[in-house]
């Protein structure tokens, strides 16, 4: 195993070290647990919280700032925060407006976030949560029970901390959450696997010829191995699954090609330049497009495709002021 680290035990607390001190002004870190949030406390609005385990940089961190996130809780790699951990960033957040999580849907993240929304009712303090489940490549995985979620994620951040900002109750903010998340979907596929620190070997393996399709955001191997072909017919295979899975014909969307860490921006821009002219054939009108790395898997080498499907109010949403590291409208 090769990564410029110090050491294994540490990788969690110095990541999230970093990345607050590339930008002071902006973020500070807890004392307590590796909890990002605003410099700046922001009052008068719903607070939103997320996290999970840490290797999607920048998710989650990275979107803490205004227009989108309050706090970002870091677990592990791959491993959600404890419900100690993420009650402690609702509670530095709280505001009379109450708090919003959004939470990924794999088990462990259900599970705490739940229980610390619970806590922080038993507190006295507002607090609710929406699950995230856009990935289109399983039903049922080996960390879930429904579809995982994925990149699109980061869309619900933006739509709903938008929402948020605006001064929305909990109620609205967390009921265009749930628009978003009905209106959004992903499939992501790999070249070559990644591997946690702490476990020191890749996750799966892939022949030199070989892709995954399918793939979720902790390293896990997807749905089916194939041989390695273009990037056009890799990326229509991903488009085709996400539109047989939602009507997005006639409608205007946000396209998301996401880079899974390792994957240079000369192929991701390879790959948005069929996506773009499929979607066209297809009847599917591109509002705006983000091509980057929002939510990894480490040094993965692949991609994902997201789709949300815009109405007047997400639009106006996404097109609002949004200053974080990893996006800024």
């Amino acid at each position: 195993m090769k990564k410029l680290i110090n050491a294994v035990d540490s990788v969690e607390e110095q990541m999230v070290l970093g990345l607050v001190k590339s930008a002071p002004h902006k973020l500070r870190k807890l004392d307590d647990g590796n909890i990002i949030v605003r410099a700046v406390k922001k009052e008068g609005k719903v607070a939103l919280v997320s996290g999970g385990g840490s290797g999607h940089e920048p998710a989650h961190g990275g979107f803490v700032g205004e227009g989108m996130l309050d706090c970002a809780v870091a677990g592990p790699v791959f491993t959600s925060p404890t419900p100690d951990k993420i009650l402690a960033g609702i509670q530095s957040v709280a505001a009379d407006k109450g708090v919003l999580c959004i939470v990924k849907n794999y088990a462990g993240d259900v599970m705490n976030f739940e229980m610390a929304v619970d806590m922080a009712n038993d507190e006295g303090l507002e607090a609710d949560y929406v699950v995230v489940n856009d990935d289109v490549a399983v039903k049922d995985s080996l960390y879930t029970t429904g579809r995982r979620g994925v990149a699109g994620t980061v869309l619900v951040h933006k739509i709903a901390g938008a929402k948020a900002e605006q001064g929305a109750s909990l109620a609205e903010v967390k009921a265009v959450a749930e628009k978003v998340i009905d209106s959004v979907r992903t499939m992501g596929m790999a070249v070559s696997p990644c591997t946690v620190p702490s476990v020191g070997k890749p996750g799966f393996e892939l022949a030199d010829d070989e892709v995954e399709i399918g793939i979720g955001i902790h390293g896990e191997p997807g749905i089916k191995r194939e041989k390695i072909s273009s990037a056009a017919a890799v990326a229509q295979k991903l488009l085709d699954k996400i539109l047989a899975d939602l009507d997005f014909r006639g409608q205007e969307v946000v396209v998301m090609v996401n880079g899974m860490g390792a994957t240079p921006l000369m192929e991701l821009y390879i790959i948005n330049n069929f996506v773009q002219d499929y979607l066209k054939e297809q009847g599917v009108k591109v509002y705006d497009t983000m091509v980057g790395n929002y939510m990894t898997s480490i040094e993965m080498a692949g991609f994902s495709l997201t789709l949300l499907r815009l109405d007047d109010e997400m639009k106006a949403l996404y097109d609002a002021k949004a200053d974080t590291l990893a996006l800024k409208r």
